[in-house]
């Protein structure tokens, strides 16, 4: 059977490692997981107690293609509460998770083989999602003295720049002034701008939204990260008035709507700001574990993250191959991370992600047992 071209992506290596730590922990062994970028907490409580209620009421079906106008307006309500801004409910999209959003703005915004500049390191799936789409993901090799984010001199003769702040590896920021730099470069040379937020309420430093700069932008953002939701796969867009009619008409029919069962769940978990600010307390003690135990575990070549959960290490006196590194890894000290080609296909080789997200005495344990297998290497 004939096969397309737009199919033929790279995979997505932390899901590799995932199944290897599945498979070790299948063995019997106990497997501390730094790989991925998922929550240790579940859903509000409060959000589960939302939907069992819904559930027994009745039954739950579409909903309109936009979302709940509840859950929109809740989400309107939140650009209060966070940056001070009033936005519309009405330019709200909720989205079948943030990737669903991704497709929803590609498609929205850009014709078939348009460029669209993303920065590496970043989210692997940003550049296989625009190959899949026929759009050509337009790399852009971001250094440390601009804390790994695009500079406006790297935008030149592209359709699209997507950025994300924090950023996913790396978890550093755009100030706004560097935001409202990219921005107004993207308005005069025409070039659409996407900000991926999905990391806000993360970390110790306080992002800055792209609406706090312009309305003629794309936001994605989703319930995974902050709110504790990342398998019940609700997201939300906020989009320039005139563009909801088509953001409407696209989700009708690719997706008819986001799960009617998150919505409800994700409008309750919007009003639980003591149990979710508990959470961020966890990742803001991990955060200080690691800072403190990589370095004397060989891993302390990085930048201290502004936000998300992660640690983005620079390990080339380690290995020049970080793929085989992580397996060495994950074999001898029982402690799964992520190899940086997922981020950076060409310096990815050299770095390694180290999550931060789950239980406190798990990063603890899993940095104790980084540091035994170093000095076992040293040996």
């Amino acid at each position: 059977m004939k096969k397309s071209t737009r199919g033929d992506v790279a995979p997505f290596i932390v899901m590799d490692v995932m199944e290897a730590a599945r498979l070790e922990e299948a063995r019997g062994r106990d497997i501390i997981h730094m790989e991925v970028g998922q929550p240790g907490s579940g859903a509000p409580q409060k959000a589960i107690e939302a939907l069992r209620a819904a559930m027994e009421a009745g039954p739950l079906g579409y909903t309109v293609a936009l979302g709940l106008p509840a859950l929109r307006a809740r989400i309107a309500r939140l650009y209060h509460q966070w940056y001070g801004l009033e936005i519309a409910p009405e330019r709200v999209v909720v989205t079948a998770g943030s990737s669903a959003g991704f497709l929803l703005a590609f498609i929205s915004l850009f014709e078939q083989g348009d460029r669209v500049a993303i920065g590496d390191p970043g989210y692997p799936s940003y550049r296989n999602i625009l190959k899949s789409l026929s759009l050509e993901p337009v790399r852009i090799e971001t250094t440390l003295q601009s804390r790994y984010q695009p500079v406006p001199d790297d935008i030149a003769e592209v359709d699209g720049l997507l950025v994300a702040s924090p950023a996913n590896p790396t978890g550093t920021m755009l100030g706004k002034p560097e935001l409202r730099a990219l921005i107004e470069r993207c308005g005069d040379t025409g070039t659409a701008f996407i900000s991926d937020e999905i990391y806000h309420g993360v970390g110790p430093g306080k992002p800055v939204s792209a609406l706090e700069i312009s309305d003629e932008v794309y936001i994605i953002n989703s319930f995974s990260k902050y709110f504790s939701m990342t398998g019940w796969r609700v997201g939300w867009m906020v989009v320039p008035e005139s563009h909801v009619r088509r953001i409407e008409r696209l989700s009708q029919n690719l997706f008819i709507c986001a799960s009617h069962a998150s919505q409800v769940a994700a409008l309750a978990a919007m009003d639980c700001e003591g149990e979710l600010q508990g959470h961020a307390q966890t990742y803001a003690k991990n955060r200080e574990v690691l800072i403190n135990g990589l370095p004397k575990a060989g891993f302390g070549r990085f930048a201290p993250p502004d936000g998300a959960f992660y640690i983005y290490a620079d390990v080339s006196e380690l290995t020049n191959d970080s793929r085989i590194l992580a397996a060495e890894i994950l074999r001898d000290a029982g402690v799964a991370v992520t190899p940086g080609l997922d981020f950076d296909p060409g310096r990815g080789h050299k770095t390694l992600r180290f999550s931060y997200a789950g239980a406190t005495a798990d990063m603890v344990e899993g940095v104790a047992r980084l540091q035994r297998w170093f000095e076992r290497r040293k040996a």
